[in-house]
Formats: C-alpha cells, sequence, structure tokens
C-alpha cells in the first residue's frame, strides 16, 4: 500500500475519513483542497505519466519511501550516482516530522485501500518495472 500520513485536528475515524474524502475536499473547496485528500494524491502512476509526458525516462530517477528509510546510504548513492555528482560523504539521515500513530492501519483498512489502489499499483509496477507487493494486503 502507498505510504500514506493522516493528520487531522478532527476525530474521524481514518476509514470514515477516507470514505468522506471527497465531499470534505469539495467543501474546502477552493482554499484548501488538499487537505482532506488522503487517497487522490496516492495515484502515482498518473502523476508520474505527467512527468514522462515532459521528460525522457532516462532524465528521471522515481525512488520508493521505503527503500530511502530502509537503506538511506545505499538510495542517497544511487541519486548522486543518477545525477553524476559526487556524494557527500559525511551524509546523515536526520529524520523529521516523524509521527506516532496511536495505532496501525486494521487488515480491513488496508484491504479497502488496497481495493481502491490496486489498478493504480498494477500500472506502477508495470510503468516503472517494481515489485510492490509489499503495497499489498497480506492474505
Amino acid at each position: 500500500m502507498p505510504p500514506a500520513i493522516l493528520i487531522t485536528t478532527c476525530s474521524t475515524d481514518f476509514l470514515d475519513a477516507v470514505k468522506q474524502e471527497e465531499n470534505r475536499a469539495r467543501e474546502a473547496y477552493p482554499l484548501q483542497l488538499r487537505k482532506f485528500s488522503y487517497v487522490e494524491r496516492g495515484f502515482y502512476s498518473e502523476q508520474i505519466e505527467r512527468v514522462f509526458r515532459f521528460f525522457p525516462r532516462e532524465q528521471v530517477l522515481v525512488i520508493k519511501f521505503d527503500d530511502l528509510r530502509g537503506d538511506y546510504r545505499a538510495v542517497t548513492d544511487r541519486i548522486f550516482q543518477f545525477l553524476k555528482v559526487p556524494p557527500f560523504s559525511r551524509l546523515k539521515n536526520r529524520e523529521e516530522n516523524i509521527i506516532n500513530y496511536a495505532r496501525s492501519m486494521t487488515q480491513s483498512e488496508r484491504e479497502y485501500l488496497f481495493s481502491i489502489f490496486q489498478n493504480d499499483i498494477a500500472k506502477l509496477e508495470k510503468l516503472l518495472g517494481w515489485d510492490c507487493s509489499d503495497w499489498k494486503p497480506q492474505a
């Protein structure tokens, strides 16, 4: 499942907020359309296809956030190599804005979100040659 961050000051349940996204975003329009776009911005394939319309694929490097968190040094070295610049020798990973959630996503929430993102995930896997099985709910 694509990483998602939910920050809200209301007491709306996560799944209810996802299901109400379209209406809540419409109510906030035009001032803050993105405030309630928990799902809409998670359709990555459309965004990446748009980038590929303007830039050749060999000029674009797309990185999974989980890969960056999992092996920060290897991924940043890959970025430097892609940019054809020397890597920083003393680069440190300092995570900021770390959020400790009150609870983990439930299996039913994960399955619901997967039903929304399933086609986009398949399209993204094909578009980038990625294996996104870690985004899919485990049986």
